[in-house]
This record gives C-alpha cells, structure tokens and sequence, in this order.
C-alpha cells in the first residue's frame, strides 16, 4: 500500500481507500469479508455517509475489533425517509443519526465529520450557518477529530476550502470532470490551505467502466454542479480499466487519496491493482481526448516525457510547481528537496518537450520549477 500525508491532519492515508455505498443492502459476512480483506490489504481510510439504520448496524459488525486499523469518516445532515438514504436539515435528526453510527461503530468519535453534500449556494449558505457549527461543537466534544466538506460544484467547495474551517475536501475527481471550469483552482486552494482532498466517483459513478462506446455522465459525477449531463463518445473506450482511471485520479495536484465504491473483494483488488500496474497499464492519456476538452499546454503529470537524462521527475516537479500560490510552502519545499534530481539540473535539451502529447512547453515550465523552488 502506499499511504500520503492527509492534509494538516498529519494522518497518513492509504492512496486506495473505501467508498462504502455498494456495499449496501449486502449479506452481513459478504461485507465483513470485503471489510476484512481492505485492512488486511493495507486500507486504513473509508467513507461512511449511507444513512440506513440497517446499513450502520452491518457496518458496525464489520468494524468490529478493526476500530484501531481505521479512519473512518462520517457526515452530518443525513437521514433514512422511507428505507431510504436522504438529506436533512433537521439539526436534532442530523446529530441522532450521528451519534447512533458512534454507538453502532462501538467508537466515541469519527475520525472525520463531513458536513454533507453541499452544492447549490443557498444550501451552502445554511449549511456553513448552521450544519458547521454542528460539527465544529461535536469536534469540540471530542466525537470528531477533524471537519470536512463533500460537494459536488466547484464554487460552493472552493468557499468552503477558503474559509479556513474545513481540514479535508471531498470532491468528485474523474477523467471526464477535466476540463470543469475551475476545478485545477479549487485543486490547487487545497494544496496551499494543506487541506486534504479525498476524491470520490473515480469512474464516474461507474459509467467509464461500461462496455458502451457512447456513455452519459452526470454532472454531479464529473463535480460540474447538480444540474444537467454531458455524453461523451469515447474512441478509446476498450482501453479503459479501472487501473487507468486511479492513475489519472493520483496523478491530480493535492489529492491524498481516493474512495472507490468496491462491492466485492474483487473490485477491491481491481482498484488495488494500480498500485503494482506498470507505466503502460497506467497509461491514461490517450483517453483523454475521448472523454474530456483537455485545454493544450496543460500539464497532466503522465509522465511521457521520461525519461530525463538528467534523472528529473518532470511529473512529479511540474505537479509540485502547480501547487505553489506565491511562495512554496514548507511542505512543498520539502517535497520539492526529496526529488531525485533538481529542476536546475536541466540540460535544455528539449526532449521533454518534443514528447509531449499534450503540447506543453516543459522545459520552459521545468525553468520556471528553478526559479520557484531554487531562486535559479
């Protein structure tokens, strides 16, 4: 397993973690299993926001003994209507829900409390009125650790990263939101606030997946708002494996890690599979163009510049660079000092750039690296 920093939590965090949600209305050893099998492979991080009484009573069993080996993270303003999961914003309904999944987990606090899936700025609006200070009074109590934000526009998650208040963001992070207007911004606030991005629907709530060849992908599934959808015609469609669409999600500019929705262990070991997939298996910038308006000369981190005969991580180095709002912070500094080889160790060859497939003019961004981190 591979495990990054979580923000300014300074928890460290499986790269491949859990999504939940499919694991719904399943028998009580077939979860267990998937549960069991997650820890044991490493997963440490998993997403808890179904709202079903019998969901948290399976959940719980499944977490038994297994409480110390996982972050688990639950949400705020979240109900059961009707056998159904549903939002609310009853604040007495919210926190019962919530203290029933502390009882139920055998636990007396979340790792993390997401205020829950905010997106329309009036719900915004009353959510940061109201169902914060919810959070942030539990956090006080001791029954959460830290406070987050799941959203699926970027300009409601983007003022909540800004306010200071949350440590951790959960957005939907796929190959088909890549050319969401704004969404490289809302990536990059959360590198310089050091708040830690989870990104959820990696496959697009399934649909990149799919054996079709023309599929319709919500916008709430790509993080472009609630409203409306986008079909994208995908040329490339037999190449896509869930190895490359983790690739491409680990790739992005401040995520920590992902939450796959896996119903089964071997779901479980199809997304686990990135992790040991070589550079052709992970390979996901042919896809791009079928999927997604990339914008031209804009890095994507895929490394088919490499190799660099001065042993320069040009992926790594420009993703660092990205990150950067002014000066670098000390985390990125020291990111920066740990590559192999510093951008000032150019050779102006121009390979990198010549290699390219998306146009970018490397080697002048590769200067621009030195003269950021390096004063070169």
């Amino acid at each position: 397993m591979e495990y990054r920093t979580f923000g300014r939590t300074g928890l460290e965090v499986s790269t491949i973690s859990l999504g939940t949600e499919y694991l719904i209305n399943l028998p009580q050893e077939h979860v267990t299993g998937v549960i069991a099998e997650a820890v044991d492979r490493g997963v440490n991080y998993f997403d808890l926001f179904y709202s079903q009484a019998q969901f948290r009573e399976v959940m719980g069993a499944a977490f038994a003994g297994r409480r110390d080996q996982a972050l688990l993270a639950c949400h705020l303003g979240v109900v059961e209507v009707d056998g159904q999961h549903s939002k609310t914003r009853d604040m007495a309904v919210s926190e019962a829900v919530f203290h029933d999944w502390l009882r139920l987990l055998r636990t007396d606090h979340a790792d993390v409390l997401f205020v829950h899936n905010i997106d329309a700025q009036e719900d915004y609006d009353w959510a940061m009125s109201r169902l914060l200070p919810q959070a942030q009074a539990l956090r006080d109590q001791g029954k959460a650790r830290f406070i987050g934000f799941s959203g699926h526009t970027v300009s409601t998650s983007l003022q909540a990263v800004e306010t200071g208040e949350i440590d951790v963001l959960m957005f939907p992070v796929n190959l088909t939101g890549h050319a969401v207007p704004g969404r490289r911004e809302l990536f990059r606030a959360c590198a310089d606030r050091d708040v830690a991005l989870v990104a959820m629907k990696p496959f697009a709530g399934g649909r990149l997946l799919r054996p079709e060849t023309s599929v319709v992908v919500k916008n709430h599934h790509r993080g472009g708002g609630i409203a409306g959808d986008d079909r994208y015609e995908l040329t490339e469609k037999s190449a896509i494996t869930p190895v490359q669409c983790l690739a491409y999600v680990l790739a992005q500019a401040g995520v920590s890690n992902i939450v796959p929705g896996c119903q089964s262990v071997e779901e479980l070991e199809a997304s686990l599979a990135v992790l040991e997939a070589g550079p052709e298996e992970r390979d996901f910038a042919p896809i791009l163009p079928s999927v997604s308006q990339y914008v031209t000369g804009e890095c994507v981190y895929c490394n088919h510049c490499q190799p660099c005969p001065s042993h320069i991580d040009v992926g790594l180095t420009l993703r660092l660079l990205d990150e950067v709002q002014g000066r670098p912070t000390a985390a990125q500094a020291t990111a920066y000092g740990q590559l192999p080889a510093p951008a000032s160790d150019c050779i102006e060859c121009g390979v990198c750039t010549e290699r390219c497939p998306f146009g970018v003019e490397t080697m002048d961004r590769i200067g621009e690296a030195a003269r950021v981190f390096e004063g070169v």
